[in-house]
Order: C-alpha cells, then structure tokens, then sequence
C-alpha cells in the first residue's frame, strides 16, 4: 500500500495540483491537511472523478484534514481529538481504509514560543499520543501522517532557526515518544511537494511519503 501526505495551503487553490499529483503518483491512500474550506465547500465531485473516496473535518479559512482513498470509501472514524471540548480547530481525523486505521494530522505550529499558542500546542500532542495510546491496546494496523509541525533536531531543517523561539523546535518527551520506532528520524530519500510552487524537492523528511 502506498500512503502519502500533502500539505495543500487552500484545496481550492490548489486542486488542479493536487489531481495532476493523484493521476501521476496514484498513492493508495493520501492524507491532505490545511483544506482551508468548510465542510460543504470541499470539491469531493472532482476528488470522486478523480477516483478517490474521501472524508474529511473542514473549517472555513483555516485548518482542514482529510482521508483519500483510491478506489475506495474510507470508514470515518472521529473527527478532532477527544479531552478538550472547547477545542474547535479541524486538525485531526483518523478513518479505516482496508482494514488500516489512518490518521491526517495537522498539529499546531505553536508560534511564539511562551505564548497560549505554544501552550496549546503541546497540550494538542499530549491528547495526541493518548489517542495513539488508544490505538496500540487495540492492537491494529495503524498510521498517523501528516504535517506534524516538530522539529526536535537542528538537522531536520532546512534552514535552522537558531535559539528557541520557534514554536516547531520542541525539545520535549513528546518528540522522543514520536520518534520512537523510527530508528532514525531522518527518512532518506522522501519527497515533499510544495504546493504552492508545484516542485518537489527530494530531502530527509518526516513522514512525507512512504509504503507499508
């Protein structure tokens, strides 16, 4: 099976890239983050003639995750994640695609650091890791991509920031709780798509694209 995720910067903007990229990659399963639409807005006519089931958690301007199938109808299973109510950023669904459970993160950037926003970042990748918690005592086959807005090593940049003032330089457990079962977390090899300038550039990622 082969999974990918993309980072789309406004679907609506982006759509003609993002079936060019689905009719040359034809990935299994795709996870796409910042829709930046609302739920009626999505344009799941051109996804479904592109031939991808989808379901997906919009929010107007902002934010927005989703499923793709190739050929299939993936099962939602929730939308956001559970232990804080008042929580209404879409940035988290997680869906079964033929017996693989699937989530399409996007975690919260956190800029400035000591600020609510960072707050709120790492309290998002604590109920993160209780629902990946959840998911190993169920003991299935399980995925969680996307765009995950962490970068615990200087290395793991392309243009290092330096200090700490950059919400994405989490020198945290968390990254270490990430990173495990990774022998490294620097995935020769992987491609990001940026879609804004429709290139690709070819470097050591997180998560970027893979096969299972």
């Amino acid at each position: 099976m082969k999974l990918a995720t993309y980072n789309l910067n406004g679907i609506r903007a982006r759509l003609p890239r993002l079936l060019e990229w689905l009719a040359r990659e034809q990935p299994d399963v795709v996870c796409l983050q910042e829709l930046k639409c609302a739920d009626e807005s999505l344009p799941i006519a051109d996804i479904e003639a592109a031939g991808y089931g989808a379901v997906w958690h919009g929010q107007k301007g902002f934010n927005g995750v989703a499923v793709l199938a190739k050929g299939d109808s993936p099962k939602l299973r929730c939308v956001g994640l559970p232990g804080d109510p008042d929580d209404t950023h879409s940035r988290y669904i997680e869906a079964e695609v033929q017996g693989l459970v699937v989530g399409s993160i996007y975690l919260p950037n956190g800029n400035p650091v000591g600020t609510e926003k960072f707050a709120y970042k790492l309290n998002w990748m604590e109920r993160l890791f209780a629902q990946a918690e959840e998911l190993l005592r169920d003991e299935r086959p399980a995925v969680l991509c996307g765009d995950w807005n962490v970068v615990p090593e200087d290395r793991e940049q392309g243009r290092p920031v330096r200090g700490d003032r950059h919400g994405g330089s989490v020198e945290h457990d968390l990254c270490g709780r990430a990173g495990s079962g990774h022998p490294d977390p620097l995935l020769e090899g992987s491609s990001e798509f940026n879609a804004s300038r429709g290139q690709r550039r070819i470097r050591g990622a997180r998560g970027s694209c893979g096969s299972t």
